[in-house]
């Protein structure tokens, strides 16, 4: 029988070595014992320990790019702080008010206003009339569609007409009186109708549709007179309507009684006036 020396026993163990046998692996943080040195071996098993630990993984860098949005955050983040403040500040009073930095703002550049001449006057207006009409103005091509060339406007235009006796046009020998001075005769001229006055607060634009062309068109070359076309037209049409609505003869019913009134208060118990034919 062979015998077994004492050079292969393992060191770390109490248990013989046999020949053939494979040593066992010693695990991370296991224990072993040992009669002869026990630092040395508890100094080896804390390295080994420390070996077989994973090495913790190395920061990452964050780059140009994550660097740009940390920066960006912060940036936001202060302005947001700040505006907080300040208007948490300005709410409690503790700041001036501060109006809109954007706000709109109208500047007036017209320059002095002036005087071209004066007129004597010398108009009784003795009725008026308002009116209101919606101009439908259309401007197109034959044989074209509308959606590509086609400019249509609906306005609602309000305005109102004078209609007047213009007592300058009294001639000589116009005024006839008894040699009692009761009775008196006056001749005046027909009333006459003013020119069409457009009320801007109650006129307005209701509708509008162009086509593709006419866009394109007033990006480059726009009308500016297209409006006061419109405005013209409406003029035309509340004319015309004033003089079927009677309004002259509401004048001259005004006129006889104003007449009336005036010369009675000076002694005439006869009055009597008379209008040209228009």
């Amino acid at each position: 029988m062979a015998r077994t020396d004492d050079t292969n026993q393992d060191p770390n163990t109490t248990m013989p070595k046999m020949p053939g046998m494979p040593v066992p692996r010693r695990q991370s943080g296991e224990q072993f014992r040992t009669a002869e040195l026990p630092e040395v071996a508890q100094r080896v098993i804390d390295r080994e320990s420390v070996e077989d630990r994973p090495a913790p993984a190395p920061d990452r860098p964050y780059g140009f790019g994550g660097r740009l949005m940390r920066g960006l955050f912060w940036l936001v983040a202060t302005i947001g702080l700040v505006v907080a403040l300040v208007l948490g500040a300005q709410g409690l009073g503790l700041l001036p008010h501060f109006g809109n930095p954007f706000q709109q703002k109208a500047t007036d550049r017209t320059g002095p206003v002036l005087l071209k001449s004066i007129q004597d006057l010398s108009r009784f207006v003795a009725a008026e009339g308002n009116f209101e009409v919606i101009v439908d103005l259309q401007n197109n091509r034959k044989y074209v569609p509308d959606f590509l060339l086609n400019d249509r406007i609906l306005f609602v235009a309000a305005g109102s007409v004078e209609c007047y006796v213009d007592f300058a046009n009294i001639g000589q020998g116009a005024i006839t009186e008894s040699a009692d001075k009761k009775t008196v005769e006056i001749r005046l001229p027909a009333p006459a109708l003013g020119k069409p006055n457009i009320n801007n607060d109650r006129s307005r634009v209701f509708a509008q549709q162009k086509g593709l062309f006419n866009r394109i068109g007033d990006l480059f070359n726009g009308d500016p007179n297209r409006l006061q076309q419109v405005y013209q037209l409406a003029e035309e049409k509340i004319a015309a309507a004033a003089k079927e609505s009677g309004l002259t003869d509401r004048a001259q019913e005004n006129t006889r009684k104003m007449l009336d009134s005036m010369l009675r208060s000076l002694g005439y118990t006869t009055i009597s006036v008379v209008f040209a034919a228009p």
